[in-house]
Formats: C-alpha cells, structure tokens, sequence
C-alpha cells in the first residue's frame, strides 16, 4: 500500500506540474489533489524538492534501461532527448525552477551513462589508455550536456532539436579519429 500511495503522490505532482509551475505548487496542492493527509505525504517525503529528486531520478533509470546500448553519438543524443520530451511541460518547469541543478546533475549522469556506453562500443578493439578514452568520454558528454540545456533554454522544439541532431550528424563518425590523434600527439 505504501508504494501505491508513494507512486500516486508522485504522479499528482506530476500532473500538476503539467497544469503550473513548480513554485505554484504547494504541498497543500498535491494532499487535496491525492485525497491523502499532509502527514501521509511527509511521511513518503520530507519536502517537494525531495519529490522532485525522485522522480528526475526515476525517470533517469527508466531511460537508461531503456537503452541498454547505444550504438552511435546520434543514438545519445536521440536518447537524451526522449528523456527531456517525455513530459515536456514537467521538464520545463523543473528546468526553470529551484531545482534546476538537481535536474542538470542528473541529465549529466544520463548524458555520460549514454556517452560512455556508444564509446565502449566505438572502440572496442582499439589500443587506447584509459585516459584517452575519459578524454573522449568528457568531450562527447559535454557536447550531448550543453546542446541539450541549449534545445531546453530554446523552449524544446522540435526544429531546435533537429538543428542540434544535424551538429551531431557532423561529428558522428569522429570518434575513431579522436582516438587516433590523441594516441599519436602522446
């Protein structure tokens, strides 16, 4: 019963973060919405960033599971933004609130799990360090990181996303060569 009251908590907010922002949304809110006591809520979390962290974080595994393996940086960034177009409104107004730097370090994490899982699979075979490879692994998940905070701070459309993907297609294949250049140069 507990995780059926936690899971119902938790898509109350959700909807209302669909309706407003999430400075608009008060305890008080989710409790009438859920037809629950205030103590019910605190009892699954002490507070609505707490919430907010949860579910981020929910929908962050959710996603990884998803792909278990990405086959090109186009893939990644693909991945990212099913991710952030799942409920684009929620995203937003997360995006926009306190909790922006919770949300960035969780689209951080999924941005590196991705990079690293296409770059395994790019090199696999290739006489690289592991530091060459941390090198390309930061590079690639930085890339993915800002040109998503850029579509987000671009209001999420769907032409920015586009525009972005055509940057990616540009780099697609420049992996192997990064590898390659980094073994050369040390």
């Amino acid at each position: 019963m507990a995780n059926f009251t936690r899971r119902a908590i938790m898509e109350t907010f959700i909807s209302l973060l669909e309706e407003r922002p999430l400075s608009k949304i008060t305890v008080k809110d989710i409790v009438d919405t859920c037809g629950i006591n205030r103590n019910t809520f605190y009892y699954h979390f002490h507070d609505i960033p707490e919430l907010v962290e949860v579910i981020v974080k929910e929908e962050a595994q959710a996603i990884i599971q998803k792909y278990p393996s990405v086959n090109s940086i186009v893939d990644c960034f693909d991945a990212l933004i099913e991710f952030a177009s799942h409920r684009k409104r929620t995203i937003m107004h997360i995006f926009r609130s306190v909790n922006r730097e919770m949300f960035e370090q969780n689209l951080m994490e999924i941005s590196e799990y991705f990079v690293q899982n296409y770059i395994d699979t790019a090199l696999a075979g290739e006489m690289i360090s592991r530091e060459d490879k941390k090198a390309i692994i930061d590079y690639y998940k930085c890339v993915c990181f800002g040109l998503i905070i850029d579509w987000l701070n671009h209001g999420m459309t769907e032409e920015y996303a586009q525009s972005i993907r055509r940057i990616i297609l540009l780099k697609k294949d420049y992996t192997l060569e990064m590898a390659r250049s980094l073994q050369k140069q040390f």
